[in-house]
C-alpha cells in the first residue's frame, strides 16, 4: 500500500501521459529514469507525483497548463493510450486536443459517452475514488421488460455491485430504457447487473458525471470545461 499522495512510479509516468504503463516500467527499469537525482530501477518505488522531481531520459517532464475536458466518447474505441491489438482509442480520436490529458476512469470499447479528460492528475483521482461517490448517470437500453421488483434488485445489489437508482422511462415487451445512477466506475458494473438479473444490455450510454453532462455534444467531439465546473464535482 502507498501512502496518501504517493503512488507507484509507472503510475506516475503513465498518469502524466508519458508513457503507457509498460512503456513506463522499460523505461525505469533500463535506468532512464531519476527521481530528486538518483536513478530508480524500481518501477513500483514509491513517488510523489506533485513533490519529487521525476527525470526521464534527462530531461524532466514540463509543467502543463490546467485543462479539462467533455468528450463524446464513441462506440468502438478504447479509453487506454495505445492498444495492443490496434483498435481506435480515444486519443486517436482527439488527435492534437487529446495531448497532455488523461482519462478520468473509464468507459468500455462498446460503451458510449461523457468522458471526462484532464491534465490534473490529481483531480483524475479524486473523481475516481469510490469515496467521493461522484454520481455517474446512464442511459441504458435493455433486452426484454425489465419490471419494478427488477429494479429494486438492482438498487439493492447482488454480487458486491448496485446501482445508486433507476429509473424506467418506458418498457415494452422487447426492450426497456432506464436511467441508471452509480457511484463508483466498476468494470463492466452496469452489464453484469443487468445480466444478473437476465435483461442484457442492447445499448449504453453516459450522460452524465456528476453536474457535467453531455449535452448536445455528438460522438468524437469535446468541449473544454472551466475550474468551477469542476468545482461542481
Amino acid at each position: 500500500m502507498y501512502s496518501r499522495g504517493r503512488v507507484a512510479l509507472e503510475r506516475a509516468l503513465s498518469k502524466r501521459g508519458l508513457a503507457s504503463r509498460s512503456e513506463a516500467r522499460r523505461l525505469i527499469r533500463d535506468g532512464a529514469v531519476t527521481v530528486d537525482g538518483r536513478v530508480e530501477t524500481n518501477p513500483l518505488a514509491a513517488v510523489d507525483p506533485g513533490r519529487d522531481r521525476i527525470v526521464v531520459v534527462g530531461r524532466a517532464p514540463s509543467a502543463r497548463r490546467w485543462r479539462t475536458i467533455a468528450f463524446y466518447k464513441p462506440r468502438a474505441t478504447m479509453t487506454t493510450r495505445r492498444d495492443p491489438q490496434g483498435r481506435t482509442t480515444v486519443f486517436d480520436v482527439l488527435g492534437a486536443a487529446g495531448e497532455g490529458l488523461v482519462a478520468v476512469g473509464r468507459l468500455d470499447f462498446a460503451t458510449a459517452g461523457l468522458l471526462l479528460l484532464t491534465t490534473d492528475t490529481q483531480l483524475a483521482e479524486r473523481l475516481t475514488n469510490p469515496r467521493h461517490a461522484v454520481v455517474r448517470r446512464y442511459a441504458v437500453t435493455a433486452r426484454g421488460e425489465v419490471g419494478d421488483d427488477e429494479c429494486a434488485a438492482l438498487v439493492a445489489g447482488m454480487g458486491g455491485l448496485r446501482a445508486r437508482a433507476v429509473t424506467v422511462r418506458k418498457r415494452s415487451r422487447r426492450e426497456t430504457h432506464l436511467l441508471v445512477e452509480l457511484t463508483e466506475g466498476r468494470n463492466r458494473e452496469i452489464r453484469r447487473l443487468f445480466d444478473a438479473i437476465h435483461h442484457p444490455v442492447t445499448k449504453l450510454l453516459r450522460v452524465a458525471y456528476g453536474p457535467i453532462e453531455l449535452g448536445r455534444l455528438q460522438p468524437g467531439e469535446w468541449r473544454a470545461i472551466s475550474r468551477d465546473e469542476v468545482a461542481g464535482l
